[in-house]
């Protein structure tokens, strides 16, 4: 049976890998989620055979409960607030972690016919420190996002030294509780509180504006502990599974951030601190030119009759509205007129990465008129119309002039190279007619 177990766990690594590898495009994302949901399901059901699993009651209600509450969250959250759930789904993902190695450490040394080994021991305290500060870092993410905690960065007194302290605490104690874990007990719960305490100091100074990126990172952290758990429990699934989300979750955070013009450490330490400090930069013939013209909706439809290629360009204001369907309606009546139409997504549009496209998705907007920045962006100076739908930063060509503005040098969409563009006007966004 433990040989059928194991290669069970071989196949479902498997469909994990082939499903994250669908994942990376729209067009077969729906199916690298059921790829890796099937081996998810494989996985789960072939872990009951284990032999140590001695009885049953327990994990039959916790996967009714946990499937009950899972459904309903999947149901009914809304669109705009998936980057909210993903932050949750993070959380507990870590308290899951840091809960079983836990259990696992307080089973040996209840026992005296278990020792410790030293991979054990050393998994055990990397999986609670990683699991705890993922816990409350997603909570803290969870209610910013949803506004129950500040978006604004937020500074404390000796910020990075009592990180850093905290940090060196948990690190010295660990080491300690690895050397001589008999009568370690309190010590160790004195590291999971200090690890919950940083996981807040860490991500109460990330501004809402970075909280992509820190949903991207702490998804790269529940993964780490859930594969330090797997060597805790010495399970191979678990152990490739949580490697799999580290690094596409690191990866993920990687490109966010080169979206952001951002360095991961610049996020980490807490918002825009080495930002705008540069002054204007000197002219250089690349800004927005143009006259700047206030149009209503039947002039923009008599420009609109008159064109033949058009881009829409979607940000997060339209999420917010939720009128991803009537830019949807929109693009089939440009359409009905031999209009060719296509929408550019910046790697940063929604609140979290793919999010745009989920919503446009949702719409029915078909997956080949998506396209991201790197594909689309030198198509612009051959575009009739642009047309920029609750969308600013990513559009915004003060990231390309003006060294003084917090997000210079961030990638942006070069929709003011375009013939015509349209959009809600701000002091750096003009629209050419």
């Amino acid at each position: 049976m433990e040989l059928i177990i194991q290669l069970a766990y071989l196949v479902a690594s498997v469909f994990f890998i082939y499903g994250l590898k669908m994942l990376g495009s729209p067009k077969t994302a729906r199916k690298g989620n059921l790829f890796s949901s099937v081996g998810m399901l494989m996985a789960i059901v072939f872990t009951l055979f284990d032999k140590n699993i001695i009885s049953y009651e327990w994990i039959i209600i916790g996967l009714v409960v946990g499937s009950g509450i899972g459904a309903v969250f999947a149901t009914r959250v809304k669109m705009t607030g998936m980057p909210q759930m993903v932050g949750l789904l993070n959380g507990f993902g870590g308290c899951a972690s840091a809960l079983v190695a836990l259990a696992e450490f307080y089973k040996v040394i209840n026992d005296p016919a278990l020792n410790f080994e030293l991979d054990t021991s050393v998994t055990i305290i990397l999986s609670i420190i990683i699991g705890a500060v993922t816990f409350t870092g997603s909570m803290i993410a969870f209610g910013k996002l949803q506004g129950l905690v500040t978006g604004k960065v937020v500074k404390y007194p000796l910020q990075h030294p009592l990180n850093l302290l905290f940090l060196l605490f948990i690190l010295a104690a660990g080491v300690i509780v690895i050397l001589n874990p008999a009568n370690q007990l309190t010590l160790l719960l004195i590291i999971v509180a200090v690890s919950l305490v940083l996981g807040v100091l860490l991500v109460l100074p990330i501004g809402g504006a970075d909280m992509p990126v820190a949903i991207s990172l702490l998804n790269s952290y529940s993964g780490l502990a859930a594969s330090m758990t797997g060597f805790v429990l010495k399970n191979n699934m678990l152990i490739i599974a949580g490697a799999l989300v580290g690094a596409s979750g690191l990866v993920l955070t990687l490109i966010m951030c080169r979206g952001m013009n951002r360095s991961l450490m610049n996020v980490v330490m807490g918002g825009w601190a080495s930002a705008g400090s540069g002054g204007p930069a000197p002219a250089d013939g690349k800004a927005p030119k143009g006259d700047v013209k206030s149009v209503d909706a039947e002039e923009l439809a008599m420009i609109l009759d008159s064109v033949s290629n058009v881009i829409i360009v979607p940000g997060y204001g339209m999420a917010v509205a939720q009128a991803q369907h009537s830019v949807r309606d929109l693009m089939n009546t440009l359409e009905n007129k031999n209009i060719n139409v296509r929408f550019a997504i910046h790697p940063v549009a929604g609140r979290m990465p793919g999010h745009m496209n989920v919503l446009l998705a949702e719409a029915q907007v078909p997956y080949d008129k998506l396209f991201a920045m790197e594909d689309i962006n030198n198509d612009f100076p051959n575009t009739d119309v642009v047309i920029v739908i609750g969308a600013n930063d990513v559009v915004n060509p003060a990231a390309r002039n003006d060294q003084s503005s917090p997000i210079y040098g961030m990638p942006i969409l070069n929709v003011d190279y375009a013939k015509n563009y349209f959009g809600y006007p701000s002091k750096v966004f003009q629209h050419n007619i």
